[in-house]
Protein backbone atom coordinates (compact mmCIF):
# COMPACT_ATOMS: atom_id res chain seq x y z
CA UNK A 1 0.00 0.00 0.00
CA UNK A 2 2.79 2.39 0.87
CA UNK A 3 4.44 1.77 -2.50
CA UNK A 4 1.15 2.47 -4.29
CA UNK A 5 0.61 5.73 -2.37
CA UNK A 6 4.21 6.75 -2.97
CA UNK A 7 3.78 6.05 -6.68
CA UNK A 8 0.65 8.24 -6.81
CA UNK A 9 2.46 11.10 -5.05
CA UNK A 10 5.33 10.88 -7.56
CA UNK A 11 2.82 10.85 -10.42
CA UNK A 12 1.00 13.92 -9.07
CA UNK A 13 4.31 15.76 -8.58
CA UNK A 14 5.31 14.97 -12.16
CA UNK A 15 2.11 16.51 -13.50
CA UNK A 16 2.66 19.56 -11.31
CA UNK A 17 6.10 20.12 -12.85
CA UNK A 18 4.65 19.59 -16.33
CA UNK A 19 2.04 22.30 -15.75
CA UNK A 20 4.79 24.65 -14.53
CA UNK A 21 6.78 24.29 -17.75
CA UNK A 22 4.78 26.94 -19.77
CA UNK A 23 5.21 29.53 -17.01
CA UNK A 24 8.94 28.81 -16.68
CA UNK A 25 9.45 29.04 -20.44
CA UNK A 26 7.55 32.33 -20.71
CA UNK A 27 9.40 33.75 -17.70
CA UNK A 28 12.83 32.78 -19.05
CA UNK A 29 12.18 34.00 -22.61
CA UNK A 30 10.32 37.23 -21.89
CA UNK A 31 11.71 38.30 -18.49
CA UNK A 32 14.94 36.61 -17.41
CA UNK A 33 16.77 36.80 -20.76
CA UNK A 34 15.80 40.48 -21.38
CA UNK A 35 16.83 41.32 -17.80
CA UNK A 36 20.25 39.72 -18.24
CA UNK A 37 20.60 41.36 -21.67
CA UNK A 38 19.80 44.78 -20.18
CA UNK A 39 22.41 44.40 -17.44
CA UNK A 40 24.95 43.20 -20.03
CA UNK A 41 24.30 46.13 -22.39
CA UNK A 42 24.65 48.64 -19.54
CA UNK A 43 28.41 47.99 -19.44
CA UNK A 44 28.92 48.92 -23.11
CA UNK A 45 29.06 52.11 -25.12
CA UNK A 46 26.54 51.46 -27.86
CA UNK A 47 24.74 54.28 -29.66
CA UNK A 48 24.17 55.82 -33.08
CA UNK A 49 25.63 59.20 -34.04
CA UNK A 50 23.99 60.26 -37.27
CA UNK A 51 24.48 57.36 -39.65
CA UNK A 52 27.50 56.05 -37.73
CA UNK A 53 27.13 53.24 -35.21
CA UNK A 54 29.42 53.71 -32.20
CA UNK A 55 30.27 50.51 -30.36
CA UNK A 56 29.54 48.28 -28.72
CA UNK A 57 32.66 49.16 -26.71
CA UNK A 58 33.13 47.93 -23.16
CA UNK A 59 33.20 50.90 -20.75
CA UNK A 60 32.53 49.14 -17.43
CA UNK A 61 30.69 51.46 -15.05
CA UNK A 62 31.13 54.45 -17.32
CA UNK A 63 27.44 54.70 -18.21
CA UNK A 64 26.47 54.58 -14.55
CA UNK A 65 29.00 57.26 -13.63
CA UNK A 66 27.72 59.51 -16.40
CA UNK A 67 24.11 59.09 -15.31
CA UNK A 68 24.81 59.64 -11.60
CA UNK A 69 27.03 62.66 -12.21
CA UNK A 70 24.35 64.25 -14.38
CA UNK A 71 21.76 66.11 -12.34
CA UNK A 72 18.95 65.31 -14.79
CA UNK A 73 18.21 61.84 -13.39
CA UNK A 74 17.67 63.23 -9.88
CA UNK A 75 15.40 65.97 -11.22
CA UNK A 76 13.34 63.42 -13.15
CA UNK A 77 13.17 61.16 -10.09
CA UNK A 78 11.92 64.15 -8.08
CA UNK A 79 9.30 64.94 -10.75
CA UNK A 80 8.13 61.33 -10.77
CA UNK A 81 7.81 61.10 -6.99
CA UNK A 82 5.99 64.44 -6.70
CA UNK A 83 3.35 63.48 -9.25
CA UNK A 84 3.00 59.99 -7.74
CA UNK A 85 2.46 61.38 -4.22
CA UNK A 86 -0.03 63.96 -5.51
CA UNK A 87 -2.07 61.17 -7.07
CA UNK A 88 -1.59 58.45 -4.44
CA UNK A 89 -2.58 60.41 -1.30
CA UNK A 90 -6.12 61.32 -2.47
CA UNK A 91 -6.39 57.86 -4.05
CA UNK A 92 -5.79 56.00 -0.77
CA UNK A 93 -7.98 58.42 1.25
CA UNK A 94 -10.94 58.18 -1.14
CA UNK A 95 -10.52 54.40 -1.48
CA UNK A 96 -10.52 53.92 2.30
CA UNK A 97 -13.69 56.01 2.66
CA UNK A 98 -15.51 54.24 -0.17
CA UNK A 99 -14.36 50.83 1.06
CA UNK A 100 -15.58 51.59 4.59
CA UNK A 101 -18.97 52.78 3.28
CA UNK A 102 -19.52 49.86 0.93
CA UNK A 103 -18.47 47.24 3.49
CA UNK A 104 -20.52 48.70 6.36
CA UNK A 105 -23.77 46.67 6.59
CA UNK A 106 -25.37 49.22 8.93
CA UNK A 107 -25.53 51.84 6.15
CA UNK A 108 -27.57 49.55 3.86
CA UNK A 109 -26.48 51.37 0.72
CA UNK A 110 -28.64 50.64 -2.34
CA UNK A 111 -27.20 49.97 -5.78
CA UNK A 112 -23.78 48.92 -4.48
CA UNK A 113 -23.01 46.74 -7.51
CA UNK A 114 -23.77 49.61 -9.87
CA UNK A 115 -21.51 52.07 -8.01
CA UNK A 116 -18.70 49.50 -7.69
CA UNK A 117 -18.83 48.96 -11.44
CA UNK A 118 -18.85 52.70 -12.15
CA UNK A 119 -15.83 53.49 -9.98
CA UNK A 120 -13.88 50.62 -11.54
CA UNK A 121 -14.66 51.56 -15.16
CA UNK A 122 -11.87 54.21 -15.49
CA UNK A 123 -9.36 51.45 -14.83
CA UNK A 124 -10.49 49.75 -18.04
CA UNK A 125 -9.92 52.84 -20.21
CA UNK A 126 -6.54 53.14 -21.92
CA UNK A 127 -4.28 55.78 -20.39
CA UNK A 128 -3.57 57.17 -23.86
CA UNK A 129 -7.30 57.78 -24.43
CA UNK A 130 -7.57 59.44 -21.01
CA UNK A 131 -4.58 61.67 -21.80
CA UNK A 132 -5.98 62.74 -25.15
CA UNK A 133 -9.32 63.54 -23.50
CA UNK A 134 -7.71 65.74 -20.83
CA UNK A 135 -5.39 67.33 -23.41
CA UNK A 136 -8.47 68.38 -25.37
CA UNK A 137 -10.46 69.49 -22.32
CA UNK A 138 -7.70 71.67 -20.84
CA UNK A 139 -6.28 73.08 -24.07
CA UNK A 140 -6.05 76.86 -24.44
CA UNK A 141 -9.23 76.83 -26.55
CA UNK A 142 -10.75 73.79 -24.86
CA UNK A 143 -14.11 73.41 -23.10
CA UNK A 144 -12.73 74.10 -19.61
CA UNK A 145 -11.30 77.47 -20.60
CA UNK A 146 -14.48 78.30 -22.52
CA UNK A 147 -16.65 77.61 -19.45
CA UNK A 148 -14.36 79.62 -17.16
CA UNK A 149 -14.35 82.56 -19.59
CA UNK A 150 -18.12 82.53 -20.08
CA UNK A 151 -18.80 82.41 -16.33
CA UNK A 152 -16.38 85.28 -15.71
CA UNK A 153 -14.05 83.28 -13.46
CA UNK A 154 -11.04 84.28 -15.61
CA UNK A 155 -10.57 87.17 -18.04
CA UNK A 156 -8.31 85.32 -20.49
CA UNK A 157 -7.60 81.70 -21.28
CA UNK A 158 -5.44 79.94 -18.70
CA UNK A 159 -2.60 77.92 -20.22
CA UNK A 160 -2.74 74.78 -18.11
CA UNK A 161 0.14 73.12 -19.98
CA UNK A 162 2.43 76.13 -19.50
CA UNK A 163 2.45 76.14 -15.70
CA UNK A 164 4.40 73.69 -13.58
CA UNK A 165 1.85 72.81 -10.92
CA UNK A 166 -1.19 72.80 -13.19
CA UNK A 167 0.55 70.26 -15.47
CA UNK A 168 1.64 68.11 -12.52
CA UNK A 169 -1.83 68.33 -11.01
CA UNK A 170 -3.46 67.14 -14.23
CA UNK A 171 -1.08 64.16 -14.43
CA UNK A 172 -1.70 63.28 -10.79
CA UNK A 173 -5.46 63.72 -11.15
CA UNK A 174 -5.59 61.40 -14.16
CA UNK A 175 -3.63 58.72 -12.30
CA UNK A 176 -5.99 59.13 -9.34
CA UNK A 177 -9.08 58.75 -11.54
CA UNK A 178 -7.71 55.68 -13.32
CA UNK A 179 -6.61 53.74 -10.23
CA UNK A 180 -8.76 54.65 -7.24
CA UNK A 181 -11.43 52.14 -8.31
CA UNK A 182 -8.97 49.26 -8.31
CA UNK A 183 -7.64 50.33 -4.90
CA UNK A 184 -11.18 50.59 -3.54
CA UNK A 185 -11.99 47.03 -4.60
CA UNK A 186 -8.81 45.69 -2.96
CA UNK A 187 -9.36 47.54 0.32
CA UNK A 188 -13.03 46.63 0.39
CA UNK A 189 -12.16 42.94 -0.04
CA UNK A 190 -9.80 43.24 2.92
CA UNK A 191 -12.43 44.97 5.06
CA UNK A 192 -15.04 42.32 4.28
CA UNK A 193 -12.56 39.66 5.41
CA UNK A 194 -12.32 41.13 8.92
CA UNK A 195 -14.26 39.17 11.54
CA UNK A 196 -17.47 41.08 12.34
CA UNK A 197 -17.32 39.89 15.95
CA UNK A 198 -14.44 42.32 16.50
CA UNK A 199 -16.65 45.23 15.49
CA UNK A 200 -19.51 43.98 17.64
CA UNK A 201 -17.25 43.63 20.67
CA UNK A 202 -15.88 47.14 20.13
CA UNK A 203 -19.39 48.59 19.87
CA UNK A 204 -20.41 46.82 23.09
CA UNK A 205 -17.40 48.39 24.79
CA UNK A 206 -18.60 51.81 23.66
CA UNK A 207 -16.06 52.48 20.90
CA UNK A 208 -16.99 55.14 18.36
CA UNK A 209 -16.91 54.59 14.60
CA UNK A 210 -13.68 56.59 14.36
CA UNK A 211 -12.01 54.54 17.09
CA UNK A 212 -13.13 51.29 15.43
CA UNK A 213 -11.68 52.43 12.11
CA UNK A 214 -8.28 53.44 13.53
CA UNK A 215 -7.94 50.69 16.15
CA UNK A 216 -9.39 47.70 14.29
CA UNK A 217 -9.84 48.29 10.56
CA UNK A 218 -6.55 49.99 9.71
CA UNK A 219 -4.26 47.60 11.68
CA UNK A 220 -5.93 44.53 10.17
CA UNK A 221 -5.71 46.08 6.70
CA UNK A 222 -1.94 46.54 6.99
CA UNK A 223 -0.96 43.68 4.61
CA UNK A 224 -3.29 44.94 1.88
CA UNK A 225 -2.22 48.55 2.46
CA UNK A 226 1.42 47.54 2.06
CA UNK A 227 0.56 45.66 -1.15
CA UNK A 228 -1.37 48.64 -2.53
CA UNK A 229 1.39 51.08 -1.63
CA UNK A 230 4.19 48.96 -3.13
CA UNK A 231 2.32 48.24 -6.37
CA UNK A 232 1.29 51.89 -6.64
CA UNK A 233 4.90 52.96 -6.05
CA UNK A 234 6.13 50.63 -8.79
CA UNK A 235 3.43 51.91 -11.12
CA UNK A 236 4.31 55.51 -10.22
CA UNK A 237 7.99 55.00 -11.03
CA UNK A 238 6.89 53.54 -14.38
CA UNK A 239 4.70 56.57 -15.14
CA UNK A 240 4.99 57.25 -18.85
CA UNK A 241 1.91 57.34 -21.07
CA UNK A 242 -0.03 60.10 -19.28
CA UNK A 243 2.73 62.76 -19.08
CA UNK A 244 4.15 61.64 -22.45
CA UNK A 245 0.91 62.38 -24.30
CA UNK A 246 -0.13 65.35 -22.18
CA UNK A 247 3.18 67.18 -22.77
CA UNK A 248 3.85 65.76 -26.24
CA UNK A 249 6.95 63.98 -24.92
CA UNK A 250 8.74 67.18 -23.88
CA UNK A 251 8.03 67.13 -20.14
CA UNK A 252 7.36 70.85 -20.27
CA UNK A 253 7.23 73.35 -18.78
CA UNK A 254 10.97 73.29 -18.20
CA UNK A 255 11.04 69.44 -18.06
CA UNK A 256 9.27 69.62 -14.67
CA UNK A 257 6.89 66.84 -15.71
CA UNK A 258 9.55 64.63 -17.28
CA UNK A 259 9.57 61.20 -15.62
CA UNK A 260 12.29 58.55 -15.43
CA UNK A 261 10.59 56.33 -18.02
CA UNK A 262 10.23 59.30 -20.40
CA UNK A 263 13.95 59.89 -19.95
CA UNK A 264 14.60 56.20 -20.64
CA UNK A 265 12.41 56.38 -23.75
CA UNK A 266 14.54 59.20 -25.13
CA UNK A 267 17.67 57.06 -24.82
CA UNK A 268 15.99 54.07 -26.47
CA UNK A 269 14.48 56.24 -29.22
CA UNK A 270 17.98 57.55 -30.04
CA UNK A 271 19.24 53.92 -29.95
CA UNK A 272 21.59 54.62 -27.03
CA UNK A 273 21.30 51.09 -25.66
CA UNK A 274 24.19 51.43 -23.22
CA UNK A 275 22.73 54.40 -21.38
CA UNK A 276 19.25 52.93 -21.66
CA UNK A 277 20.43 49.69 -20.05
CA UNK A 278 22.23 51.57 -17.26
CA UNK A 279 19.18 53.71 -16.56
CA UNK A 280 16.96 50.60 -16.48
CA UNK A 281 19.24 48.96 -13.92
CA UNK A 282 19.30 52.12 -11.79
CA UNK A 283 15.51 52.30 -11.97
CA UNK A 284 15.33 48.67 -10.84
CA UNK A 285 17.61 49.45 -7.87
CA UNK A 286 15.64 52.59 -6.95
CA UNK A 287 12.38 50.63 -7.05
CA UNK A 288 13.84 47.91 -4.82
CA UNK A 289 15.21 50.41 -2.28
CA UNK A 290 11.96 52.41 -2.08
CA UNK A 291 9.90 49.22 -1.76
CA UNK A 292 12.18 48.06 1.08
CA UNK A 293 11.72 51.42 2.81
CA UNK A 294 7.93 51.02 2.55
CA UNK A 295 8.15 47.54 4.10
CA UNK A 296 10.39 48.82 6.90
CA UNK A 297 8.19 51.84 7.68
CA UNK A 298 4.94 49.86 7.66
CA UNK A 299 6.31 46.76 9.39
CA UNK A 300 5.30 45.58 12.87
CA UNK A 301 7.62 47.08 15.46
CA UNK A 302 6.32 44.85 18.23
CA UNK A 303 8.82 42.02 17.98
CA UNK A 304 7.47 40.27 21.08
CA UNK A 305 4.11 39.80 19.29
CA UNK A 306 2.09 41.91 21.73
Amino acid sequence: MNKVKRGKVVSYNRWGYIFLIPFVVVYVVFQLIPLCSTVYNSFFENYRSGLTQIGPNFVGLGNYQKLLSDGDIWQYLKNTMIMWVMGFVPQIVVSLLLGAWFSDPSLRLKGQRFFKTVIYLPNLIMASAFSMLFFTLFADTGPVNSILLQTGVISKAYKFMSHIWSTRTLVAFMNFIMWFGNTTILLMAGMMGIDTSLYEAAQVDGATATQIFYKITLPLLRPILIYVMVTSLIGGLQMFDVPQILTNGTGDPGRTSMTLIMFLNKHLFSKNYGMGGALSVLLFIITGVLSLIVFRMSGDNNKDGR
